[in-house]
């Protein structure tokens, strides 16, 4: 017969400081974390659609969760708190590129979350998920960032673009945390949970600079305006004699431009070497799209680009890339 070692002092002190850190995440976050219940008007009334999870940005019941949680036509729907309030929502904003939607819930008092940034996170950092799986109130999972820069397709009408900069985790999801809360060991929250991708595979939308720009368009506007070039490209190292020209090591090679597009109406052809848009340098796909903002839009932007060898200077006006 084995017997078991008991743990040592050391090691009953550190599973303790972990379940008292988690613990503390949980009672700061949870009630800064709404249970969603999605609903559609119909002619014989409201009927329920879907589930998920929010989190309260503002006490004058501002909401942020997933667009995929309340997509859809005629949508609205029911929060639900730990302090047992049930209020009804509705949508301001829906931005399916990126997977992020602000609700507007009729309060005054939530408890606002405290956000972070999601760029100071590292891989093996303690991370603890707040949300509402398979409808069941207020579950905390905890686990580390397993990797991050993941990436994961979108698509809203003919638009498709990458989320980019996705947090990895092993916190365990299921469905219904979609639009919870990602959070660090000090209770800020880093991550907007989006995708299962696997068992212990759970995916995050970053709170960083680019997704607290989103959040704003979508409290102010309603929607996310994006700059559309025309063009479909992919990823290629940057020729060797041109290294001496241009920093980094790699391009974007056109591979498609689109008739009647801003790229095509500038000239741009089929084999064509992006290297420079607006006066920053792009490597690949994920960074000529971070540039698409909605200040471009209808202004001459330059673009530089190797066509058989020799850089050229073209002047390119983006439009509004159309989502519907």
């Amino acid at each position: 017969m084995t017997t078991q070692t008991p743990p040592t002092p050391e090691e009953t002190e550190a599973l303790d400081a972990y379940s008292r850190t988690v613990v503390g995440v949980a009672e700061r976050v949870g009630p800064s974390v709404a249970n969603l219940r999605v609903l559609r008007d119909t002619r014989g009334g409201r009927v329920p659609v879907g589930a998920g999870s929010g989190v309260v940005l503002t006490a004058d019941g501002f909401l942020l969760t997933s667009a995929h949680v309340v997509a859809g036509r005629r949508r609205s729907g029911r929060a639900h708190f730990t302090d047992g309030r049930e209020l009804s929502f509705e949508i301001v904003g829906s931005d399916p590129l990126s997977d992020l939607a602000v609700l507007r819930a009729d309060a005054s008092d939530l408890a606002p979350a405290e956000l972070g940034e999601a760029d100071e996170l590292r891989v093996g950092q303690l991370v603890v998920a707040i949300g509402n799986p398979h409808g069941f109130a207020g579950s905390v999972t905890a686990g580390v960032v397993s990797a991050l820069g993941r990436s994961l397709p979108a698509r809203s009408g003919n638009a498709v673009r990458v989320i980019d900069n996705l947090i990895q985790t092993d916190a365990s999801l299921n469905p219904g945390n979609s639009g919870g809360a990602l959070v660090t060991s000090g209770g800020r929250v880093v991550g907007i949970n989006t995708a299962v991708a696997g068992v212990g595979l759970g995916l995050a939308v970053p709170i960083n600079d680019s997704t607290r720009r989103i959040v704003g368009s979508l409290m102010s506007e309603g929607r996310v305006r994006r700059a559309y070039l025309g063009v479909a490209g992919g990823v290629r190292p940057l020729p060797p004699q041109a290294r001496s020209q241009f920093e980094g090591e790699g391009c974007i090679e056109v591979v498609e431009v689109v008739e009647g597009s801003p790229a095509d109406r500038a000239g741009l052809r089929p084999e064509d070497l992006v290297v420079r848009v607006a006066g920053t340098r792009v490597e690949d796909v994920g960074d000529l799209q971070r540039l698409m903002v909605a200040e471009l839009i209808g202004t001459s932007v330059p673009v530089t680009v190797i066509r058989q060898g020799r850089t050229r200077e073209l002047d390119l006006v983006p439009v509004e890339l159309a989502t519907a």
